[in-house]
């Protein structure tokens, strides 16, 4: 039987399971080990802990020397990192996620903790939630010496991408919700996150062929890595808004791209936490757009305009003054020093790495893996190849829930139609873009 015939699920460009239950991942960046020395990591110093021996959750450290030497004065921010890729691709040790909180710590001058989880589909959902909840409890702790030395847990942050973006948030669910973590989170940080549902938002309905992700691509990935046990109606792609309410978190900073599929979630999961503050009179919301960009830019394209400001945003964000209580005075503002009801307590010049470019900013070496994989095709065109192959497969029928990626579901027939313009959004008066 050839190659093809045993693939079980085909989810390039990310993965492919077989019927014998092996998982291929194809998109990968390559480990990088972490250092002490900080002169070998752009003045950062790094470290990998283990949190929890019975699950294998970790985490690597990474902590910038200037601001540390100033640490007995003023401690560091804590950002608790979790990454993207699906669920199921990448590493907290990888040179994708490497770079960039090396970029993060040394230009916001923060202790920054990156999540090593468990993957899908060998650790389904909620396996990645309950591994950055375990991190959360660690981090708290201060059981760590640098931790203990240099963080201060009264500015904690949750961070992350994509589908860290979306562990993030609900780890701030979890963390207002149970309680007894011993540390306020201060603020979120969520880039182009993770959120979906089972009904079409209109500029969903349109796809122009060139996106990163089509909406029928991303509507086979919950199912895929919850096991066949959740479909896109699921409250965690789609938060209700008593949960919205039932949060904490006293900042949040949701980051969208122009060109992204998921854009119109995170704005209006953005606007809901905006209208959530005005009515209760607290809180700060800010929405960063970056034009002409797509999904996961700034992580492949890190020297681009675009993906400094996105880091000068997140940076402001990250050492502005502590936020008011909840019952204080709303702040709505902008990044970038403009528009701003409050000033920034820093204004460090964000550091970004400056990685060899490589054809169309492929400096990761993803695109180039990609060709490799989908015939020099785009990556939108392989999803889309790979996932109508699916059509049909599946194995035997299961006494649980399902709902199809295990049971040959039938590909979406809906007709995708270019747009001819952008959807307007609701409440696009709240939408603020990078302007610099």
């Amino acid at each position: 039987m050839d190659a093809v015939a045993e693939v079980d699920f085909d989810f390039s460009p990310f993965l492919k399971r077989y019927k014998d239950g092996r998982i291929e991942r194809l998109l990968r960046s390559p480990l990088v080990a972490a250092s002490e020395n900080p002169t070998a990591n752009r003045g950062v110093a790094t470290r990998d802990v283990v949190i929890d021996h019975s699950t294998g959750v970790s985490a690597r450290l990474f902590l910038p020397s200037r601001a540390a030497m100033a640490a007995s004065t003023r401690r560091l921010p804590l950002v608790v990192y979790i990454h993207g890729g699906s669920f199921c691709t990448e590493s907290a040790f990888c040179r994708t996620y490497h770079r960039y909180a090396t970029s993060l710590a040394a230009s916001a001058g923060a202790l920054v903790v990156s999540v090593e989880y468990r993957l899908a589909p060998e650790h389904p959902i909620p396996a990645a939630y309950d591994d950055a909840w375990s991190a959360l409890k660690w981090v708290a702790s201060l059981a760590d010496p640098w931790l203990a030395d240099y963080a201060d847990p009264a500015r904690t942050f949750l961070a992350g991408d994509s589908a860290g973006g979306n562990i993030a948030y609900h780890t701030a669910v979890r963390a207002s919700r149970d309680g007894g973590v011993g540390v306020d989170i201060e603020g979120m940080v969520i880039v182009h996150p993770y959120f979906w549902g089972a009904e079409r938002l209109p500029s969903e309905e349109v796809w122009d062929g060139a996106a990163v992700f089509p909406a029928y691509g991303v509507d086979w990935l919950w199912p895929f890595v919850t096991a066949g046990q959740a479909s896109n109606d699921d409250p965690r792609l789609n938060p209700p808004d008593e949960e919205i309410a039932s949060l904490k978190c006293r900042r949040i900073l949701v980051a969208v791209a122009e060109k992204d599929t998921l854009r119109e979630r995170g704005c209006r999961l953005l606007n809901r936490f905006h209208d959530y503050y005005a009515r209760t009179g607290g809180g700060a919301a800010t929405l960063v757009e970056s034009e002409g960009e797509d999904h996961g830019f700034h992580l492949y394209s890190p020297l681009r305009a675009t993906s400094r400001r996105l880091m000068s945003s997140i940076v402001h964000f990250i050492n502005q003054p502590p936020a008011p209580e909840l019952d204080d005075v709303l702040h709505w503002h902008a990044c970038g020093g403009k528009k701003l009801d409050r000033t920034s307590a820093t204004t460090t010049k964000p550091m970004i790495l400056g990685v060899p470019r490589r054809p169309f900013m492929d400096v990761f070496d993803y695109g180039m893996e990609m060709k490799r994989h989908c015939g020099g095709s785009s990556s939108t065109t392989c999803m889309a190849h790979a996932m109508s192959k699916n059509r049909g497969r599946g194995k035997a029928a299961s006494p649980k829930k399902n709902y199809g990626i295990f049971s040959g579901a039938v590909w979406p027939n809906k007709a995708y139609k270019r747009p001819a313009a952008a959807a307007a959004l609701p409440g696009t008066h709240h939408v603020i873009k990078n302007m610099w």
